[in-house]
């Protein structure tokens, strides 16, 4: 008696002690949502689904808050009380404007955006597809204070534009390293196939903090593929450029995940073959030819729960070839530029977790080789300078080494000063060779930059609605004296669940060294234009401020927000080019240190969704750019205080429409504001003086439809695409002409009217 007695006190003991089963599975509209993690909030333990979307995980009973995670999915918080095994389904919303995704690039650690105290926009696969872009530089013209500029008629580089800075003031990084060396920055945009990216994200403003040299205006972090379940994906895509070239693009993509997720590898390749393509008929190409072969891996491996281990590797060829479109060697044509790169780019990443998660102990390598062979060169006029032309051809040769290692150590600590923290500290060193020959000009770049950096930032979450950034990194670059120590802090205070507020502060510097555009050779007047470096070339530095206000509202139907976001960036001793006047081959400019220079503007970001079948996307930026003493760009012409190149207004804006899983349709608007442009006149040009220039404003519109069927002996979806890129051919129509053509005379958007049509293959 007294056993049963005492079996009924401790009754309540034993089932407070008992484990439950909770199982169910993760959906999106009946379809399962493979790989979805599932994390209990009190106990900060959780589960992975398995490939059909089950989840299952034993907890004793209770009250809990289950967060239930996937990537392009909203996350879920759901509250259960778990009192005997239960059966819970959860179907998750697609996450169509990127609300609750977690970024990397503003902070170096994993936060949602909404969490991060740095804005970061987000680029992903699918807004590519839908605006029909083939490789980066074309994908990253869907952002506000974003634009991807043409700066040479026969050659066709492209650079990025970040809040009215020019190309050498933004970081390009690939998973989150800075491998794109100046050489490779002039052709790589260009060079990295859409169907390479996972994602890319976008921080606007100075994070030198965090990146070191040439994190002025902004960092674009390119995330490849990542592997997540078995799956393959190939796409053919035929343009007809207006009616006068031909663009055959072929992108395959496969998967490769064993079945306990520990490891797995995503293949990637891509071929593409371009006509040049002549506008004005003068039988000198506006775009070049372009044959471009790329394939390359990323690979993941779980050693144990609390480790991974990431790396990539790709492989490019581009042959590239613009001018007088003739039959013959690239010196035979009277005005060319050829090019030949081969790219090896790579990286290998080492994490740890260890005291329950509370540290994290990273270690990394990234690094490029370059090799490029290429041509660019006028054949003269003169008889005796035709023959020493032809015995010594301007063929040169560029080598370009790039690589970083470098460790970080993420610390949490769950009590301070009344919040809680993420520490980070990290080192790194960055080596960058660029040597680039044309002997037949004495023309040699042979530049070697080492760069140290060491960096410490506090992620200070004070209070669940205020968060608080520091951080400073210090530099030694091996081309300055001193050690540069670049702060930065910013503040974000949730002002409710869908209103946040930004204030951040950040410098930064730029080493006396040649960029992307400073190893463009151009053309211009009947010789080529170089730049040089001056003697005194010392650093510029920067203050950068940022304010914005962010909105976002969710209702059963409606998705929708807004961004505003204002800038200022101070230069001091911002670097100019100072026209020396001509040589023998051409025009001879010098980088020089000017007075000062101020970047200031507002940036609008709108977004909506309508029931997940139509979305618009639109940003618009204002702004001003200008040193704040004239400079000389043409020897002659008055001096200038604008920025060249530079228009006070551009935008975007996305569209799209998806009444059902099968049909599709998106639009796309580029709007470019006019600008200041230096002209160089040139004989027999149709243009003969040196002047500047305001270009027209443009808009560029462009549409795509589609349609997917599944086969299903095949196991796959298809999809057939069809559209018009730059409908109403809003194009420059006064380019030079001859071969005597200024070379970057050139603005306006990149493509004529242009039709496309492709075919999808995709495993279901």
């Amino acid at each position: 008696m007294k056993k049963i007695f005492l079996l009924i006190l401790l009754a309540p003991y034993f089932i407070n002690a008992q484990d439950f089963e909770l199982e169910g599975t993760i959906n999106n509209h009946n379809k399962p949502i493979p790989f979805a993690t599932i994390q209990v909030k009190e106990l900060k333990q959780g589960t992975v689904s398995d490939k059909n979307g089950y989840y299952n995980i034993s907890l004793p009973n209770g009250t809990y808050t289950l967060i239930c995670k996937s990537i392009g999915f909203r996350t879920l918080e759901k509250q259960i009380t778990l009192t005997k095994n239960t059966t819970l389904n959860l179907n998750l919303k697609e996450d169509v404007l990127g609300l609750d995704q977690v970024v990397v690039t503003g902070t170096k650690t994993e936060k949602r955006r909404t969490d991060s105290p740095i804005i970061v926009n987000l680029i992903n696969s699918k807004t590519l597809d839908n605006a029909v872009a083939t490789n980066l530089s074309e994908g990253l013209r869907f952002q506000p204070g974003l634009r991807v500029e043409t700066d040479c008629q026969t050659c066709n580089y492209t650079q990025l534009r970040m809040n009215g800075l020019q190309g050498g003031y933004s970081q390009i990084l690939i998973n989150g390293r800075p491998i794109f060396s100046p050489l490779t920055g002039l052709y790589g945009m260009e060079q990295i196939p859409v169907n390479m990216i996972e994602r890319i994200e976008v921080v606007r403003g100075g994070v030198s903090a965090l990146y070191g040299s040439s994190a002025i205006g902004g960092t674009v972090n390119v995330i490849t593929k990542i592997p997540i379940k078995n799956e393959y994906n190939l796409t053919y895509t035929y343009q007809s450029i207006n009616k006068n070239a031909s663009d055959n693009i072929l992108l395959g993509n496969a998967t490769v995940v064993n079945e306990d997720r520990t490891a797995g590898a995503t293949f990637f390749i891509n071929k593409r073959d371009r006509n040049t393509y002549d506008d004005n008929g003068d039988n000198y190409s506006e775009l070049p030819s372009l044959k471009n072969n790329s394939f390359g891996a990323n690979l993941f491996y779980l050693p144990s729960d609390n480790e991974k281990i990431e790396a990539s590797i790709s492989s490019i060829y581009e042959y590239r070839y613009g001018g007088e479109q003739v039959d013959k060697a690239a010196h035979l044509a009277k005005q060319s530029e050829e090019r030949t790169h081969n790219v090896l780019m790579g990286s290998v990443d080492y994490q740890i977790n260890f005291n329950e998660d509370k540290n994290s102990f990273i270690a990394y390598y990234g690094g490029q080789i370059t090799d490029r062979d290429h041509y660019t060169g006028i054949i003269p006029d003169n008889e005796d300078e035709l023959n020493s032309f032809l015995a010594n051809p301007p063929y040169g040769t560029s080598k370009v080494e790039t690589h970083q290692i470098g460790v970080q150590l993420n610390h949490k600590v769950d009590s301070f000063i009344g919040g809680k923290a993420i520490f980070t500290f990290g080192t790194e060193y960055v080596y960058d060779d660029v040597l680039d020959v044309i002997e037949a000009y004495n023309y040699k770049i042979d530049q070697t930059t080492r760069n140290w950096g060491a960096f410490l930032q506090n992620d200070w979450d004070i209070s669940p609605k205020i968060n608080f950034l520091s951080g400073i990194r210090i530099d030694k670059h091996n081309l300055l004296d001193n050690v540069i120590a670049s702060p930065r802090l910013s503040l974000l205070y949730k002002m409710n669940k869908e209103s946040q507020f930004r204030l951040g502060w950040g410098t930064g510097f730029r080493a006396p060294q040649a960029f992307d555009t400073d190893l463009h050779i151009a053309f211009a007047g009947g010789g080529i234009s170089r730049i040089s470096l001056s003697d005194n070339l010392f650093e510029e530095r920067s203050n950068s401020y940022t304010t914005s206000f962010n909105y976002d509202k969710a209702t059963e139907h409606v998705i929708a927000g807004f961004t505003v976001e204002g800038f200022y960036t101070k230069l001091n001793d911002a670097f100019y080019l100072f026209p020396l006047g001509e040589d023998n081959f051409g025009e001879l400019f010098e980088k020089r240190n000017g007075d000062g220079a101020v970047v200031k503007g507002v940036t609008l970001e709108t977004r909506a969704n309508f029931d997940y079948v139509f979305q618009v996307d639109a940003g618009f930026t204002l702004q001003s750019s200008k040193f704040t003493e004239a400079v000389e760009n043409i020897e002659g012409l008055a001096t200038k205080k604008e920025f060249l190149r530079t228009p006070n207004t551009y935008g975007y804006a996305n569209f799209t429409y998806t009444p059902t899983k099968k049909f599709s349709a998106s639009a796309n608007l580029i709007y470019t504001g006019s600008m200041d442009i230096a002209h160089f006149g040139g004989e027999n040009t149709g243009q003969l003086i040196d002047e500047y220039k305001e270009t027209p404003s443009f808009l560029e519109t462009s549409l795509r439809l589609g349609y997917t069927f599944t086969a299903s002996k095949l196991n796959a979806n298809i999809e057939l695409f069809s559209g018009v890129k730059n409908i109403t051919n809003a194009y420059q129509n006064d380019f030079d002409t001859g071969k005597n053509r200024d070379s970057n005379y050139v603005y306006g958007p990149y493509l004529p009217r242009t039709i496309f049509v492709g075919l999808r293959i995709k495993s279901l």
